[in-house]
């Protein structure tokens, strides 16, 4: 039997290895394509992380399967096998990515998380931002023409965020 100050002892040090366990550090949110631009936001988000003694959380968004199956069935001969191949493109790029935002997170120091979502890349990257409680959102600036016109992923975040959006420009 513990005396009454053992017991405290012990729910002394259960109550700090809770503390401890949790991350009270800020998240930060980006979106990550594999574009040179994209990059620079992850590495721009890694630094603040580090700041902020948080942690990374690496988002790359794939094309919904609606989204696929239109581009197999437009090419209409071998749609079946066009749907396929894009889809394991997509999947093996989902796989090297990730495992490269891993490798430089670790070497950075820096906890990261990596998310494969499919969908459309603003709603995706505001639900993980909610999702995670996230401090930051972080993106590349766009190097597509058309965003100038028809607007860009940093000015569709900053409409609808729910974090603050900073947006990498190279």
């Amino acid at each position: 039997m513990m005396s009454p100050g053992e017991r405290n002892h012990d729910r002394h040090l259960d109550h700090k290895v809770n503390d401890t366990s949790i991350n009270s550090g800020a998240v930060v949110v980006v979106g990550i394509d594999g574009s040179a631009t994209s990059w620079d936001a992850f590495h721009w988000a890694c630094g603040e992380t580090r700041r902020m003694a948080g942690r990374t959380v690496a988002v790359f968004v794939g094309p919904t399967s609606a989204a696929v199956s239109a581009s197999a069935t437009a090419s209409f001969a071998g749609a079946v096998g066009a749907y396929g191949a894009i889809e394991e493109t997509v999947t093996d790029q989902a796989e090297e990515l990730g495992d490269l935002i891993r490798r430089h997170g670790y070497d950075l120091g820096v906890d990261v998380t990596f998310i494969h979502t499919r969908g459309d890349t603003a709603t995706e990257l505001l639900r993980t931002a909610v999702s995670f409680h996230a401090d930051l959102v972080v993106v590349g600036r766009s190097t597509k023409a058309r965003h100038h016109v028809a607007g860009s992923l940093g000015r569709r975040l900053v409409g609808r965020r729910h974090a603050p959006v900073i947006v990498v420009v190279p």
